[in-house]
C-alpha cells in the first residue's frame, strides 16, 4: 500500500489547480498527500501526540511553547508579489531547496513536498486550513501559518 493518497480525494486539490496563483503541473506532481495513517504518524512524530488539531493545542504544546518570533504572511500572501516572508526565510535559512517538508493542516491530512515547491507554491498551500505547521525533515525549525494573518516562528 503506498503512504501516498489521490490529492483529488481529499476535495482539496483545487487549490493547486487555479489560475492565481498559479502551480505548474511539474510542482503539483510534487505535492503528495499522505495516506491517513502516514499522515497520522508524521503528525504523532512531528506536531503532537495528544492533539489531532491545531485548535485543541493546550499551551504547554511546543507548538504554543516554543515560538520564537513572528512575521506577517497575510499582507505578502495577497500583494502580487511571489516573495516569501523574510523572517520566515531567515528562520529556516538552514533548509535547502530539496529538504522534504510536510505541511500538517492536521493529522489527517498531511501533505509532503520539497521546501523549494513550498516556497514556489506557498500561497496556494495557504488555500488550505488555518493554523496549518510546516516542519521540516530532520530540521529543528517549524512554522505555523496563524488564522490571523501571523507566521509563527517556531522550534522543535
Amino acid at each position: 500500500m503506498s503512504q501516498y493518497r489521490p490529492l483529488s480525494d481529499s476535495g482539496k486539490e483545487w487549490v493547486f489547480r487555479r489560475e492565481e496563483p498559479f502551480v505548474s503541473e511539474q510542482d503539483r506532481a510534487q505535492i503528495l498527500l499522505l495516506n491517513p495513517v502516514a499522515g497520522a504518524n508524521i503528525w504523532r512524530d512531528y506536531v503532537s501526540d495528544a492533539c489531532l488539531f491545531p485548535d485543541l493545542f493546550a499551551d504547554d504544546v511546543w507548538v504554543k511553547a516554543n515560538r520564537v518570533g513572528g512575521s506577517d504572511w497575510e499582507a505578502l500572501w495577497e500583494s502580487d508579489e511571489s516573495g516569501f516572508p523574510v523572517e520566515a526565510l531567515e528562520h529556516c535559512d538552514n533548509w535547502g531547496d530539496d529538504t522534504k517538508i510536510y505541511f500538517c493542516c492536521h493529522a489527517d491530512f498531511v501533505i509532503e513536498t520539497t521546501w523549494g515547491v513550498f516556497l514556489r507554491t506557498w500561497k496556494a498551500f495557504l488555500f488550505l486550513d488555518s493554523d496549518a505547521i510546516l516542519v521540516g525533515r530532520k530540521k529543528k525549525q517549524a512554522l505555523q501559518f496563524c488564522e490571523n494573518g501571523d507566521v509563527a516562528l517556531l522550534v522543535r
